[in-house]
């Protein structure tokens, strides 16, 4: 069970001639990523300031401050696949361009906790969006031998994200001084003002966004599906010369009419049997991707570093410093998820992850503080950068048949969005009831759980086309 029976394999029968174009449009899109990254992570130091401006004091309402935008992402992954069916990949990254320009002013200068949580839901519709489009528009514009560095393009956009939310909120938060009493610190300028620049500055990149949403092509595979050979054509031509567009167009084609002969492109065709496969695979990948408990290293960094001893401006250069870790580490990922391959990157992901929580745990219970706790959640975090983090989206994208790619991804990424709202949600929750160490114990068992499941479910999909891998996997 561990991957289809591979034809010859697609890279050696559709040559392609890579060009700047196909880079350039696959980073355009990508910048969907950088917006959700930020978007995603810059609350994680904007939180303790808008928390007080809020008078925010019961764990539920703690967590959901920082959880409520999963629900936008939640709705936004439900509308994204038949949305970008109706109206194409291009108009939905432009609509969500917008939704993020509209969002990050409206919470940075919300005076009220109702409007902040509505518009950090608003927020979240549009990383719902890009998060199941961005890879999706990505993978049907990629050949198969680069299809990985280029979807993963995506992930180490969301990466890039992370670190400029980071760096902006170490930048606009002032220093506080150690003796700042209670009262004081409501009247400062990080409470009153600096939170609000956090969320504002995104406008700037969504507009760039915007821009190139525009004049990025549509998706030849899009294209086809609605009979325009010619513009399809066009686009495979700009992307990989003259031979690649003709083969290509030939293997979208004659996967198209296979898929016709057995049905419709509607959310029933997902329960068809090969196809229902492809879907449970999808989703224990998005749970399995959150449950991994790295994304709660990023929202609630504060209350993590703050444990393990050290003060307020600490805690902000030590989230920059997890911020370059993910990003060294994606970039590794991008050179090696071509080569080593998905599943063996997956599999080592789970283990690293594992052993680093469960150490960290350890170090908790011991008592040690400072430097052990910072190192341990920085190789949690750089095994999670090189293998489950672009992976995952990469998996998500590929595994689904041409017809129903769009609407598999956008209930696989549902289920994400589901996965990562309740590991958000009840973070405050478990750690007052079993402490640090019970909670990092809890993820790491979680990843060796994990490790099993990709050993057994996940096929290896390096090198194939998107057409041979939707056949492949239904043998599984």
């Amino acid at each position: 069970m561990h991957g289809p029976v591979a034809t010859e394999s697609s890279a050696a029968t559709n040559p392609f001639e890579p060009t700047a174009y196909l880079w350039g449009i696959s980073l355009a899109a990508a910048l969907g990523g950088l917006l959700f990254g930020y978007d995603w992570v810059v609350i994680g130091g904007a939180r303790q300031f808008y928390e007080a401006y809020f008078h925010l004091g019961s764990a539920a309402l703690v967590g959901w401050a920082n959880s409520c935008a999963l629900v936008g992402c939640l709705l936004g992954s439900l509308i994204a696949g038949r949305t970008a069916d109706r109206f194409g990949r291009r108009r939905v990254l432009l609509a969500a361009a917008l939704l993020f320009a509209i969002s990050s002013v409206l919470t940075g200068w919300s005076y009220s906790f109702a409007a902040f949580i509505a518009w950090r839901i608003l927020g979240g519709v549009a990383i719902g969006l890009s998060s199941n489009v961005s890879p999706l528009y990505i993978a049907e514009i990629s050949p198969a031998a680069i299809r990985g560095r280029l979807v993963s393009l995506n992930q180490f956009a969301i990466v890039v994200g992370i670190l400029l939310a980071q760096i902006v909120n170490w930048m606009i938060a002032r220093p506080v001084p150690a003796d700042l009493s209670p009262a004081m610190a409501l009247q400062s300028w990080n409470v009153l003002y600096g939170w609000r620049w956090m969320f504002t500055v995104l406008v700037a990149p969504a507009a760039a966004f915007a821009a190139l949403s525009i004049v990025i092509p549509e998706s030849p595979r899009w294209l086809l599906a609605r009979r325009r050979e010619a513009e399809a054509a066009s686009v495979l031509t700009r992307i990989g010369g003259a031979r690649y567009a003709a083969s290509e167009v030939q293997s979208i084609e004659d996967a198209l009419r296979s898929e016709a002969a057995q049905g419709d492109s509607s959310w029933r065709a997902l329960l068809r049997p090969g196809v229902r496969k492809m879907l449970l695979l999808g989703m224990m990948l998005a749970v399995l991707q959150q449950w991994t408990g790295i994304n709660i290293l990023f929202n609630y960094a504060s209350e993590i570093y703050r444990s393990a001893g050290y003060g307020a401006n600490d805690i902000l250069l030590n989230i920059v410093i997890t911020g370059g870790i993910n990003l060294v580490f994606t970039m590794l990922a991008i050179v090696l998820v071509d080569k080593i391959g998905r599943r063996r990157l997956m599999i080592a992901g789970c283990i690293g992850i594992a052993l680093s929580h469960i150490l960290c745990a350890f170090a908790y219970r011991a008592g040690w503080r400072g430097a052990a706790v910072l190192v341990l959640t920085l190789s949690a975090i750089a095994c999670y950068a090189l293998t489950l983090a672009p992976i995952t989206w990469v998996l998500i994208s590929e595994i689904f048949p041409n017809r129903v790619r769009s609407q598999g991804v956008s209930l696989a990424v549902s289920m994400l969005w589901i996965a990562s709202f309740a590991l958000t949600y009840t973070f405050p929750i478990l750690y007052a009831g079993i402490g640090a160490a019970g909670v990092f114990l809890g993820y790491g068992a979680i990843c060796l759980l994990g490790c099993v499941m990709v050993s057994v479910f996940v096929p290896e999909t390096k090198g194939k086309s998107l057409e041979e891998i939707q056949f492949g996997v239904r043998t599984l």
